[in-house]
């Protein structure tokens, strides 16, 4: 199997750095395309549904096989590589749940809080909305934590498919100066060292694109 994953702006692009770090967390060869967000290519190459069935990235090639929904992308990768859900099967169970709900919900704090790596822009008082989401996942990981994290210092002891999907809320967290428990301050400090999030701290750092309209100051100057 030989793998592409066609990705946008590392500093900006939250879905794509689920896969991108599932893949590379796990030590599976594959090659990455960057498409540039607000770019002629982006919109000839993703938006025009001319590689991404829904105009959007990222987009996991495998052979004929398009896999186009970061969800999607990670339990197809887990079907084909061992250990990447937890093994106890209570365990997993949560952490499918936790998927689930990172994937659908919080779209208060995605939207006052969208994912920029290079930035330090503290919120010192978030909007209640916000603060709602920021309590939820606190306690989700908490628990994930408290029930399941005593082997190792990631959500699930072990680093894991969920690790790699709370990925961007941990760089929000980062960012926006969120205040937070010593257990979920543990866990986004040991998230952060991570060799595989350091690699995309670098990435991220070294691009020269800056998207206006993802900029904390743009979103916070409209509100």
């Amino acid at each position: 199997m030989s793998y592409t994953l066609l990705i946008g702006n590392k500093n900006y692009s939250s879905w794509s750095l689920r896969p991108w770090l599932l893949l590379h967390a796990f030590g599976v060869p594959f090659s990455e395309k960057r498409y540039v967000f607000d770019t002629p290519e982006f919109a000839a190459e993703i938006q025009s549904r001319k590689l991404s069935p829904n105009g959007k990235v990222p987009v996991l090639l495998d052979g004929e096989i398009v896999v186009w929904d970061s969800l999607a992308m990670s339990e197809y990768l887990a079907e084909r590589h061992p250990a990447m859900w937890p093994v106890d099967a209570t365990a997993r169970a949560h952490a499918r749940c936790a998927c689930a709900e990172m994937h659908s919900g919080f779209q208060a704090m995605r939207n006052s809080m969208p994912m920029n790596v290079r930035r330090s822009y503290p919120i010192a008082t978030p909007d209640a909305d916000v603060q709602k989401d920021i309590d939820r996942l606190q306690a989700l990981w908490t628990e994930a934590r408290g029930k399941f994290g005593g082997d190792g210092p990631f959500l699930y002891g072990k680093f894991s498919v969920a690790d790699a999907y709370f990925a961007p809320v941990v760089f929000r967290f980062n960012t926006y100066a969120v205040k937070t428990t010593p257990v979920v301050a543990d866990y986004v400090k040991a998230l952060l060292a991570h060799p595989s999030m350091q690699q995309w701290i670098a990435d991220s750092a070294a691009e020269k694109e800056v998207v206006d309209h993802e900029e904390p100051e743009h979103i916070h100057a409209a509100k």
